[in-house]
């Protein structure tokens, strides 16, 4: 009677298509992304190059040297082709807080030559250590190759300490501001599961499909597009509801600056929460079935939440990996609460957020729409 019991299990398994991809293609699928991340893309390895911008206040042979020698590192890559000697401190920094670079390098002068500044920004943790390692070997060539030749050579040690104090980093961003990183995991939180309860809650037409109750709705005055966009208010009102409670817990836990910022907010709740309620009858409409459509958004969305931000920060990803990242949902809503809560940038240049989202959101709707023409022919 075992041997019988394993065998209808067996088969059973084999004739669920949704728990034979939960089983076996799904931990593939994310051990491949999860491995794309960390290890460098396929073949590859090592971390990311770091977006960086340089302004040369001295402009001295000494000095464009050194830009030069770090142009040419593996770890960096300047955003910016015009000589370092045509942008001032502040110009680099506005850069830097606009998110156009991580992080940007000021060669000062300084009694002893060249005192490099590193203007951070504290929520890629990762940049500011690559960019200092890789500034304090241009530093250290930089100096050697300034020696009086005969004159004593300092110990490796010695010199590398003296090099390391001389580089001063600067967080241009997080500075005098109350916890601010905290709503950047809060925003990623809030999306990955906003896109989950729109799922749950477009799966209540497979419902009403499967129990014939959809089939009354329509029999009577009420249309397919108002029962769609009926739904589509519902599960919007209740996705801001989501988010609302998520930051407003921030605040009042963590000390996230919800008031501060409570205009871009705004715009970018309801437009997120607009598109993710699309999303959700999209995925419903797309589905047979209640067991299709947990499958399938378990897949999805973890997956978009893996590649856009929501689960691992995106400034440890490759370019590649961003790249890809920019065709989901959360990477789009996460760089906008970044401008609002991180760069503290006015509301208009929330612009290409907002209208990818609304975008987003119209073809997913019109989509659905299309799709649940088949209820309308049963």
């Amino acid at each position: 009677m075992i041997s019988t019991v394993l065998l209808i299990s067996v088969r059973r398994l084999f004739h669920n298509r949704v728990e034979l991809m939960l089983t076996f293609l799904v931990p593939v699928a994310f051990f491949s992304i999860f491995a794309l991340i960390f290890g460098g893309g396929v073949g590859g390895s090592g971390l990311p190059k770091v977006k960086v911008v340089a302004a040369d206040e001295i402009d001295s042979r000494a000095s464009q040297a050194m830009v030069q020698s770090l142009r040419e590192s593996g770890s960096l890559r300047f955003m910016r082709d015009e000589p370092a000697s045509d942008f001032a401190r502040t110009d680099v920094e506005s850069m830097v807080r606009r998110g156009s670079a991580a992080m940007a390098i000021v060669l000062t002068k300084s009694e002893e030559g060249i005192k490099p500044i590193l203007l951070a920004d504290a929520s890629d943790q990762v940049a500011s250590q690559v960019v200092a390692a890789v500034v304090t070997k241009s530093l250290m060539m930089s100096a050697q190759q300034q020696r009086p030749p005969g004159s004593a050579q300092p110990s490796v040690n010695s010199q590398s300490d003296s090099d390391l104090d001389a580089i001063e980093i600067v967080d241009v961003m997080g500075e005098g501001k109350s916890n601010p990183v905290v709503s950047m995991y809060a925003a990623g939180i809030a999306v990955m599961f906003l896109l989950f309860g729109a799922s749950n809650g477009g799966g209540a037409l497979l419902e009403e499909y499967e129990s014939h109750t959809l089939d009354r709705l329509l029999s009577t005055q009420l249309s397919m597009d108002q029962l769609l966009l009926g739904k589509w208010f519902y599960l919007t009102l209740l996705g801001i509801l989501q988010v609302t409670i998520m930051f407003g817990w921030g605040q009042a836990v963590f000390g996230v600056d919800l008031l501060g910022h409570l205009d871009g907010f705004v715009m970018m709740t309801i437009v997120t929460s607009s598109a993710a309620a699309a999303f959700g009858l999209f995925l419903a409409t797309l589905c047979r079935t209640r067991g299709q459509l947990n499958g399938l958004s378990i897949v999805l969305i973890l997956a978009m939440s893996a590649l856009g931000g929501s689960m691992v920060p995106r400034y440890v990803m490759s370019e590649k990996m961003r790249e890809a990242g920019m065709w989901t949902f959360n990477a789009w809503a996460l760089d906008g609460y970044d401008k609002v809560f991180w760069r503290e940038l006015p509301v208009d240049q929330l612009a290409p957020q907002l209208g990818v989202l609304m975008f987003s959101g119209v073809a997913f709707l019109l989509a659905a729409r299309v799709l649940a023409l088949r209820w309308e022919c049963n």
